[in-house]
């Protein structure tokens, strides 16, 4: 079948009503935005904007992943490792791991920070009591998820 013959099967295009879409779409994701600036800046901490920099930053996405799969209060994933510290802590070790100096995962795009927070903010994957705290970046400096610990050797980003 000929590219032409194929336009021509397809369901006719209605401009008018795909332009009132993308308008709802657009206003849609803007209300969301404030929503999530909201909740974000909602948070009883010093400084955090810094964690919303356009070289560094969390989405509420990568917030999300990392509450559900490594707060302790979240009894998902059950053998991961689990921050034991309030939010508010969690989000400004986060906010602070800008500084440290990152480190490129073999065989991957990531970068990851390792911090030594001087404090049990958790357990690692064994299940130790840990004060190190690992986060990984992707290369323009969006958080994608962070751990009390270390990474294990053979870890893909899926499984974090």
């Amino acid at each position: 079948m000929e590219e032409t013959e194929k336009i021509h099967l397809s369901p006719p295009f209605n401009e008018d009503e795909w332009l009132r879409l993308v308008f709802l779409l657009s206003d849609t994701q803007n209300w969301l935005n404030e929503l999530v600036n909201a909740a974000m800046f909602g948070v009883p901490m010093k400084d955090r904007k810094k964690l919303f920099r356009k070289s560094y930053y969390i989405t509420v996405g990568a917030l999300a992943h990392i509450m559900e799969r490594h707060h302790f209060k979240i009894p998902r994933h059950p053998n991961v490792s689990k921050f034991t510290i309030p939010v508010v802590e969690i989000l400004a070790l986060l906010r602070d791991a800008n500084t440290e100096p990152v480190e490129q995962i073999t065989g991957a795009t990531y970068l990851k920070r390792v911090v030594d927070t001087g404090k049990i903010i958790g357990h690692d994957f064994n299940q130790l009591p840990t004060s190190l705290l690992t986060v990984l970046t992707d290369s323009g400096g969006r958080i994608l998820t962070a751990f009390p610990g270390c990474m294990k050797s053979q870890t893909s980003i899926s499984n974090l």
